[in-house]
């Protein structure tokens, strides 16, 4: 019998993916553990393994397509097999059971008990072939309603009648619609063969823009990461008791350090230390002296983190993604720079791996490459602040009775008066301008 592929889950939020690729054509061999597609959250791109040897056989499912987790995309095993939907009398699809099979009579003596941890929790009677398929599409017998032996047991066609009430929407989409009153035997889906998703709910609620509006250029959907982004930076900003502090340095022997380790560096490490680098390891030995600023809120506690993990923003095709290289102030410059690279590397070519974008503590922004001075970045949340970056440019700076030019850059610190007081902040951002000002001072900081 065939071997069914689904798309897992990929965490306890994630309820659709993005088909990126498949790896591998219609009819290829294929064996355990095998890359054999590639799929998008709102945070990476994960490969999908083969979880059998055999002849796959893949669904009418293509590159863009959104896909709700435990979907069946393929099957595998024999070269004569092929993917097929089976409906049964529910129209519910259930490959590889038929739909005599699952409307069988069960016998009592092979019922399972189900039950749940908690004390006093309510036990569910349900038959094995029940259970297994309850298992496979992620179902908890307690939601359904029982309809075998008199109602005192759940049976085969109680899933399957479940599943046939759920199976027209995503969870997104049921939860948004539960949530707003929509009904969902009134909405027309726009994903794979017919879903509803939560786009269809959005579309539901507000009027529908006129397709040949001449003052509309293109219409951008508020989804995946795009969508992402726009969440979390709203309730970073409806949410924290925002803070900036804006200070102005002279940059001009922290560019002088740069050049010089440009110079000396550059063809023995393989690639080109830059003033993110530098900034990062100065930035993490301001975390480690002012541990108030490693910061995160809890609804309990404000709680000081210990590790010092630094995530970097990065600009994609995808949007802004923010690597997090972890433990910046235990790494030498040369071994943040380089995992540095290969975070952005991966960010940018839609590569990154889970960890690669949580975890951060605080954050640096600069956007000073594209000739922005000074700017007000949102918080990265949980996290107690974060560091945006201006240009480094020359300017005229008056010295007692000589005018000197000096490469200059203005720092922008967005705290979380929640968490920090203005004036511990400001001690902070002080430290963080001596050492750029005196980066001798870092060199135990940096030396390998």
């Amino acid at each position: 019998m065939a071997e069914e592929l689904f798309i897992p889950k990929l965490g306890q939020t994630v309820e659709e993916v993005t088909l990126v690729s498949w790896l591998i054509k219609d009819g290829d061999v294929v064996s355990p553990g095998q890359a054999v597609l590639e799929v998008e959250t709102d945070k990476a791109v994960f490969p999908v393994e083969s979880n059998s040897k055999g002849t796959i056989h893949i669904g009418p499912f293509k590159d863009g397509d959104v896909i709700p987790v435990l979907t069946v995309v393929a099957v595998i095993g024999k070269p004569e097999d092929r993917f097929e939907f089976q409906k049964t009398t529910s129209g519910v699809t259930t490959n590889g059971i038929s739909a005599e099979e699952s409307l069988a009579p069960i016998e009592k003596s092979n019922l399972v008990e189900t039950g749940s941890d908690l004390e006093g929790a309510a036990r569910v009677f349900i038959s094995p072939r029940a259970k297994k398929l309850a298992a496979a599409k992620s179902v908890d017998p307690a939601w359904v309603t029982p309809t075998g032996g008199d109602g005192a047991r759940v049976v085969e066609r109680d899933i399957i009648a479940f599943l046939s009430q759920t199976s027209k929407a995503t969870p997104v989409a049921q939860k948004m619609a539960a949530a707003t009153g929509v009904d969902l035997t009134t909405v027309t889906g726009t994903g794979t063969r017919g879903k509803i998703v939560k786009e269809d709910v959005t579309r539901a609620l507000t009027p529908s823009t006129p397709l040949l509006d001449p003052e509309i250029l293109q219409r951008i959907p508020l989804s995946g990461v795009r969508g992402i982004i726009a969440e979390r930076m709203s309730i970073s900003v409806h949410t924290t008791a925002r803070v900036t502090l804006i200070s102005e340095v002279d940059a001009t022997e922290f560019v002088a350090m740069r050049e010089r380790l440009k110079e000396q560096v550059t063809a023995e490490w393989g690639y080109t230390p830059g003033y993110n680098d530098v900034l990062a390891k100065i930035v993490a030995a301001a975390l480690r002296k002012y541990p108030y600023m490693n910061a995160r809120l809890t609804p309990e506690a404000i709680e000081y983190i210990k590790p010092i993990n630094i995530g970097m923003a990065v600009d994609t095709e995808r949007g802004l993604l923010v690597p997090v290289i972890r433990d910046v102030d235990q790494k030498s410059l040369r071994q943040f720079g380089q995992e540095f690279r290969t975070l952005v590397d991966r960010a940018r070519n839609r590569k990154s791996l889970p960890d690669d974008l949580t975890g951060g503590t605080f954050t640096i922004t600069n956007l000073g490459v594209y000739g922005v001075d000074a700017f007000t970045p949102v918080i990265n949340l949980p996290e107690a602040a974060i560091l945006g970056v201006g240009r480094i440019a020359p300017k005229a700076i008056p010295r007692g009775e000589q005018i000197l030019i000096r490469q200059m850059f203005t720092l922008s610190l967005v705290f979380d008066h929640r968490l920090v007081d203005g004036a511990p902040a400001a001690r902070f951002l002080q430290y963080i301008r001596e050492l750029i000002e005196e980066p001798y001072l870092l060199v135990s900081a940096i030396q390998e």
